[in-house]
């Protein structure tokens, strides 16, 4: 039996509006169905972006793609969710190890780096996080987000001033994500020179911030 669709939210975590496949083969045709929505909206935008486009180019019925994902919004909601979790997941490999001020400088800017390489070289991931601010619940999935990538880089700050007031760090932390984030959709939404000059100035003004620079 296939889980059931849940909406709303469960200890801070923002709950996904869609069915979660249980049965090996369903992963798979659900797989084939981010796949085929991925390649719909690195072409023509998520907007433009049609059930029955998706259901054709996965090779499954338009029944079968109802079945898991109940409209367009689900879909990218999903291809959301599976951004954020491998964002996590490099961000608290980069941040796990650092001791010391010029590793956390070394980790925060490659991060930085990273994360801007990612918007500007993954179309789908620039296409669902451009339009954030017009869907509520994508909205609180960036929001949960951020507080947990900002729970890494408190952690950090923690190891490395252990007299400073937690509750201070934690909102330091959570405030640099979430200028981060902002920037990185700005950096996007204007020419390139533009955008690099604008994550190049986040940079600085957050490592001055992090480790006194």
């Amino acid at each position: 039996m296939e889980g059931s669709i849940v909406s709303g939210s469960q200890d801070g975590q923002i709950a996904s509006p869609r069915r979660a496949p249980s049965q090996q083969r369903s992963r798979e045709r659900v797989e084939r169905m981010l796949a085929a929505a991925s390649a719909l909206i690195a072409e023509q935008g998520s907007d433009a972006m049609r059930m029955g486009e998706v259901a054709e180019r996965a090779g499954v019925s338009i029944g079968s793609l109802y079945q898991f994902f109940p409209d367009k919004r689900a879909i990218v909601w999903a291809l959301a969710e599976r951004y954020t979790a491998e964002g996590q997941a490099c961000i608290a490999a980069a941040l796990a190890e650092v001791s010391d001020a010029e590793g956390l400088r070394r980790a925060f800017s490659e991060l930085v780096d990273i994360y801007y390489g990612l918007f500007l070289a993954e179309p789908v991931m620039r296409d669902i996080w451009s339009g954030t601010q017009a869907d509520k619940a994508l909205r609180e999935l960036e929001l949960v987000d951020s507080r947990a990538n900002a729970e890494f880089l408190t952690a950090v700050l923690k190891r490395l001033r252990p007299a400073a007031d937690p509750a201070a760090l934690e909102t330091t932390a959570f405030l640099i994500w979430q200028m981060g984030e902002a920037t990185m959709r700005l950096a996007i939404s204007v020419g390139r020179q533009e955008g690099d000059d604008l994550v190049a100035a986040y940079k600085r003004m957050a490592l001055r911030e992090l480790v006194g620079e």
